[in-house]
C-alpha cells in the first residue's frame, strides 16, 4: 500500500478539526483550553498567562494551570514557584486541591502552579500525569469554581503535551511568525488530530495564533500569507513582537501590570480573549479599565 505523502494539512485536516466552532455546538460549563506548541520560543507561556488573565478582567473565573516541569510560570511571574505547592503536590497528596491554588489579586485569576518538584521527580511527574484519569480528576477537583481552566504545557510534543490535550476541550496553537512555524504547525496538527481520533472526541482545534509578527519585515509577512492560505483556523488576532514581553518578566508582572491604563499589548490579549470567547460561543463584557495592582500580582 503506498503512503499518501502530500504534507499534512492543510486546509483539509485543520478545517476538520476546526469545524466543531459552531454556534449550535453544546458546550461544556467549564472549558479547558490547552496551550501548545513543537518547538520553544514561541511565546507559548507569555501567551498562556496573558491570555488567562484576559479571561479574569472579562469577567469569566480562570485558572492557569502550569504543566510544564521547568515552572515556566513562575518564571514569567518571577516568583520561584519551586517554594509554592501546586500540582505536584496535589498529585501526591501533599496537600488538598484547596492548598495547591494559589489566589491572585487579580479577581477572579488563580493559578495551579508546578508544584514543588525535584529535577530529579520530573519522569515520575511526567508518568502520574500520563496515567489514565489522573490528570482529569486532578483538574475536576477545581472546575466549580471556573469557566476557563487554561493549561500551559511544555514545549515540544512529549508525554505532558498529549496527556493535556487528552483531557482539553480546545486546542491553541501559538505560532512563531518565521518559516520554521508553518512547519510546526502542521506537526502539532497531526498530534491534535490524532489524539482526537484516538483518545478524546472532545477536542477541537481553537486556532492557530501567529506571535512575534513583523509588519515591516518581508519574512514574517511571507509566513503570515502562508499560513492565511495554507490553513483553517488562522485567528484574526495576531501578537506582535515588543520589548515589553522581556521587561514584564523581568519585574515579575504580566504586561499589564507594568503602569498606568492597559498598554496596546495588553489590549491585544484582551481582544484575543474576545475571539476566543466568541469561537467558543460565550459572551464576554468589555472591560478594559480594570482596577490593578500596582506592583505585585501574588
Amino acid at each position: 500500500m503506498s503512503r499518501d505523502t502530500r504534507p499534512y494539512l492543510n486546509r483539509d485536516r485543520a478545517a476538520a478539526l476546526h469545524e466543531a466552532i459552531a454556534p449550535s455546538r453544546t458546550m461544556p460549563v467549564t472549558q479547558r483550553i490547552v496551550v501548545a506548541s513543537q518547538k520553544g520560543g514561541v511565546g507559548k507561556t507569555t501567551v498562556a498567562l496573558h491570555l488567562a488573565l484576559a479571561f479574569a478582567e472579562r469577567g469569566h473565573p480562570t485558572l492557569l494551570v502550569d504543566l510544564d516541569p521547568q515552572g515556566g510560570i513562575g518564571h514569567v511571574l518571577a516568583r520561584g514557584d519551586t517554594a509554592l505547592p501546586g500540582l505536584a503536590d496535589q498529585l501526591m497528596g501533599v496537600v488538598s486541591p484547596s492548598e495547591a491554588v494559589c489566589r491572585t489579586r487579580v479577581p477572579g485569576f488563580s493559578l495551579l502552579p508546578r508544584g514543588r518538584l525535584d529535577p530529579t521527580e520530573v519522569v515520575e511527574f511526567e508518568l502520574a500525569l500520563r496515567a489514565p484519569g489522573v490528570l482529569a480528576s486532578a483538574l475536576e477537583a477545581h472546575e466549580d469554581a471556573f469557566d476557563y481552566v487554561v493549561i500551559d504545557t511544555p514545549s515540544g510534543l512529549g508525554m505532558i503535551t498529549r496527556a493535556a490535550l487528552t483531557v482539553a476541550h480546545w486546542a491553541l496553537l501559538p505560532t512563531q511568525a518565521l518559516p520554521l512555524g508553518v512547519r510546526s504547525v502542521s506537526q502539532v496538527l497531526r498530534v491534535v488530530e490524532h489524539v482526537a481520533a484516538s483518545d478524546n472526541p472532545r477536542l477541537k482545534l481553537l486556532g492557530i495564533l501567529p506571535t512575534m509578527t513583523e509588519r515591516t519585515r518581508e519574512p514574517s509577512q511571507t509566513v503570515m500569507n502562508d499560513l492565511w492560505s495554507g490553513f483553517e483556523g488562522v485567528l484574526d488576532t495576531v501578537i506582535p513582537r515588543a520589548d515589553v514581553y522581556a521587561d514584564a518578566s523581568l519585574k515579575g508582572l504580566p504586561i499589564g501590570f507594568m503602569g498606568g491604563r492597559p498598554s496596546p499589548e495588553a489590549r491585544r490579549f484582551d481582544a484575543l480573549a474576545a475571539e476566543l470567547g466568541q469561537l467558543m460561543t460565550l459572551n464576554a463584557p468589555e472591560t478594559y479599565d480594570v482596577a490593578r495592582p500596582q506592583r505585585e500580582l501574588l
